[in-house]
């Protein structure tokens, strides 16, 4: 016998909160402990059930979705999903909920009443598993670190000249990468090359509240951009992005591992082109995006990074990038920034 994975659903529109509902007690492994019509009532009942895991809906009256992640974090252990509707306001609250601590977010599909929720059924239920596999992950003091070299030796006896970053990211990626890219110096002197799976739309809104806390420029790729030093370019959902002669190319070619923009896309195309000259990390995510990019980026000479298990939010990319036996170290997230730093010698 085992537990059920509680949920609390907080949506203002009482359709939405009978839809969502459905959809997560279909399910054998969870059950809807209570729904919540805004914010304030979100608080009270999460207080009162100690749910495990809480639907959060982005766009609430008296209190949204932003107001009362703050106030949950405070009072509540549950981890929050938020479910956001493709509006400006939407798309931005919902990008600074990631960086607050929200586990991740759903876009609903057409809109605030999304009378086709079902479509996102399946990423509903797969992501409060997640949520709730990292809720209950034993938290514990050993960092994993490469089996192959030493943080030290490594960065004492590798001299290449780096002349690009690649940050590839998902589930648990926009805190992560929001973390190391404000931090990062206004004299990197390279360019900044990211993908993080997302949506259409919130690319936007997640480049745009990075470049406000920046050193450097944070810019939702274009195509056909010229790539320039102490530049970060973020690929825009719904587009791959590829490294072509110095020049951002965006395209609509099918999906890689069911998403679009990939890891693999960019890093592959950027080897290619920068050759040795290549500083690739792979972040927190679901899913293997990204480890045919780093056999690519270690093939043409470049360098390798992983996030570990213990700070991953998933594991699934680190993980499968790791098992192909061509990444160089593997760090805690809070290492990371530095260690890149030292490779560039800008710490």
């Amino acid at each position: 016998m085992f537990d059920k994975i509680k949920v609390l659903v907080v949506d203002d529109s009482a359709f939405m909160r009978k839809m969502i509902s459905d959809i997560i007690n279909s399910q054998k492994d969870m059950y809807v402990i209570d729904t919540a019509k805004d914010g304030f009532e979100a608080i009270e009942k999460a207080i009162k059930l100690n749910p495990d895991i809480i639907t959060l809906d982005v766009e609430m009256p008296r209190k949204n979705g932003l107001e009362a992640l703050v106030e949950l974090k405070k009072v509540s252990k549950a981890e929050v999903i938020m479910l956001s509707s493709l509006t400006s306001e939407g798309s931005s609250i919902t990008i600074e909920a990631l960086r607050l601590g929200a586990f991740d977010f759903i876009q609903k599909p057409s809109g605030s009443i999304s009378l086709d929720i079902n479509k996102v059924k399946d990423e509903i239920t797969e992501k409060i598993r997640y949520a709730y596999a990292y809720k209950n992950k034993l938290k514990t003091n050993n960092k994993v670190i490469s089996n192959f070299v030493s943080n030290k030796s490594k960065v004492n006896s590798f001299n290449n000249n780096f002349n690009a970053l690649l940050l590839g990211a998902s589930t648990g990626g926009p805190k992560v990468l929001f973390d190391l890219i404000t931090k990062l110096p206004n004299n990197i002197d390279i360019p900044i090359l990211v993908v993080q799976h997302m949506p259409t739309g919130f690319t936007k809104a997640f480049a745009d509240r990075m470049n406000k806390s920046s050193n450097l420029r944070v810019v939702e790729a274009e195509d056909n951009q010229k790539i320039e030093n102490n530049v970060v370019y973020i690929a825009p959902g719904g587009y791959h992005m590829t490294v072509v002669n110095g020049v951002i190319k965006l395209d609509l070619s099918p999906q890689i591992h069911g998403v679009r923009p990939a890891v693999d896309k960019l890093f592959i195309s950027a080897a290619n082109y920068y050759k040795s000259g290549v500083i690739a990390s792979i972040f927190t995510g679901m899913g293997k995006d990204g480890a045919e990019g780093v056999k690519e980026v270690k093939k043409n000479g470049g360098h390798v990074i992983a996030q570990d298990e213990s700070t991953s939010v998933v594991f699934g990319m680190p993980k499968a990038a790791i098992q192909t036996g061509c990444v160089d170290i593997i760090l805690p997230e809070d290492e990371i920034l530095n260690y890149i730093l030292k490779l560039l010698k800008r710490a």
